[in-house]
């Protein structure tokens, strides 16, 4: 395919020629956004072979756009031209510019070979793994991962090698993809704080909710009923129906762009707890890009900072807001209007089901307390494995052991409810995990710095009031895009880097005290 180019006969500076060249990628990843949001949710089986062939096509139209030969001169003269600028706009541009570049950087750091060798190796691991995850097949697993793993290696080592940035490890190299800017030796740092903590705090709280009554919330939900409950529950959030929607899919996900944000989740009939959960979640994601800023729109300095931030806003909207007493009390009567079977739960049995705190074997299904413990034992081992510190061989006793000392469970043997439960390994997807525990500690420091800027908080959320935090966010955060690292955003908003206290301070507050 011949590639895209930009010609300089004419007037446009280096860094406009840039500019037109990211906003044409992003009017392609705009196309590819909805045509695999539809895929996932509104497309008969049978479409699969020609939508896969259209997004290859357009996915191949994009990677010549990236890679292009003059893109490394057109860089070098963008830079040349930021002396000339005024302080404010230099200051924008150069940033604009880093992210371009470290967009660039992420597209041409592989060989086509290694590509082509990934996919292939990840589709053969993952397609085996379907079977022996069901088969508790750990053996026949590993000849196909033993493969990932060594691609895996591979990419990471081309990555710390091209990174634009320092990257410390090879496995850094990977985390990056998916936390820019945040470091091993940080995460190394703040989850020693929650290995150290979490055990003997999930014990505490496990003892007290065994003293507390609970009362079973089983019965008959219709999906109808269901559905425009999450609706309700968006609204209540602030999302703006005329510029979004809900669907149902197999994996609840956001997707989209300012101005057509879609959010899907998924219903069980037999309660309705977890697709709250999902919508609010799901919603927290969606709010972040419909609140970007519309003047960087189609630029990298535009997009969302990481995952990590990311997965801070969906956790503020699930966490620490749906599943806050005083949210709760609010929305307790949208229950009754929506649910017939829900309309006996006041609001204090709502809220006390929704915080059931117990350990289990699947990360998905894991409640705040013991989440972080799973997304530690998952980092502790994969970081290892890129670094070269383990073999694959040893990933079910490592797990085993971990399981052991983090939640008291014995994974021994049982590798399906272990080390063969999640998808992202197969394919080489290192590095995503801490994106998880990550976002969840952000998200509690954020809503720290909220609640001491609104002493009255809870009042207010009582009374349905959403605007202030939502106001609150996109001030400090989703405004600001790309313009700054994570670390920076951080201290910009709360006044200091990542801290887990802020996080062991909430589940301390909630779990222990039941302050809210």
């Amino acid at each position: 395919m011949a590639a895209f180019r930009i010609h300089k006969a004419n007037s446009l500076t280096a860094y406009q020629q840039l500019v037109d060249r990211f906003q044409q990628i992003h009017r392609l990843d705009h196309a590819t956004t909805f045509l695999s949001w539809d895929q996932m949710v509104m497309m008969p089986e049978r479409g699969n072979e020609a939508r896969s062939a259209s997004m290859a096509e357009i996915a191949g139209i994009r990677h010549s756009l990236l890679t292009a030969d003059e893109l490394p001169d057109l860089f070098a003269e963008a830079d040349s031209e930021l002396p000339q600028l005024p302080p404010e706009q230099r200051a924008l541009q150069s940033r604009s510019l880093h992210e371009m570049q470290r967009s660039w950087g992420e597209s041409n750091c592989l060989p086509a070979e290694l590509v082509k060798a990934k996919i292939m190796v990840g589709s053969r691991c993952e397609h085996g793994w379907r079977s022996q995850r069901a088969d508790n097949d750990w053996p026949g697993f590993l000849k196909n991962f033993r493969e990932v793993v060594k691609l895996a290696r591979e990419e990471a080592s081309l990555r710390q090698a091209a990174a634009i940035t320092e990257i410390a490890t090879p496995y850094e190299a990977l985390l990056d993809l998916h936390c820019a800017g945040d470091t091993q030796a940080m995460i190394d740092q703040a989850f020693a704080r929650l290995r150290q903590t979490l055990p003997e705090l999930l014990q505490q709280v496990v003892e007290k909710q065994s003293t507390r009554p609970t009362q079973s919330m089983q019965g008959v939900y219709p999906v109808a009923q269901q559905k425009q409950l999450s609706e309700a529950l968006m609204q209540s959030l602030g999302f703006d129906f005329s510029a979004g929607r809900l669907d149902v899919s197999l994996h609840p996900f956001s997707t989209g762009v300012q101005g057509d944000l879609r959010i899907t989740t998924r219903y069980s009939e037999d309660e309705f707890a977890q697709a709250l959960q999902a919508t609010a979640h799901e919603t927290g994601h969606s709010s972040y890009e419909g609140g970007l800023p519309s003047q960087w729109q189609g630029l990298p300095v535009g997009q969302s900072r990481n995952m990590c931030i990311h997965e801070s806003q969906s956790l503020l909207f699930e966490k620490q807001l749906f599943l806050s007493r005083a949210f709760t009390e609010y929305f307790t009567p949208a229950v009754h209007r929506e649910l017939s079977a829900a309309s006996n739960f006041d609001a204090e049995t709502l809220w006390r089901a929704y915080t059931v705190v117990e350990p289990g074997y699947i990360r998905v299904e894991a409640d705040e307390v013991t989440y972080p413990l799973h997304v530690i034992l998952r980092y502790e081992i994969e970081s290892a494995l890129i670094n070269g510190e383990i073999e694959a061989d040893v990933i079910p006793d490592m797990w085993h052991q971990r399981m052991q000392s983090y939640l008291g469970l014995s994974t021994e043997g049982d590798y399906t409810r272990g080390c063969l439960q999640d998808i992202h390994w197969t394919d080489g997807a290192f590095g995503y995990f801490p994106s998880y525990t990550l976002g969840a500690l952000n998200a509690a420091q954020l809503f720290a710095s909220i609640r001491q800027s609104n002493p009255d908080w809870q009042q207010r959320l009582q009374q349905g009031e959403i605007t202030f935090i939502r106001d609150w966010l996109e001030e400090h955060i989703w405004s600001q895009g790309c313009l700054h690292g994570s670390q920076q955003l951080m201290i910009n908003a709360t006044g200091e880097g990542i801290n887990a206290d802020y996080f062991l301070q909430h589940l301390q507050a909630r779990y222990l005290d039941e302050a809210y």
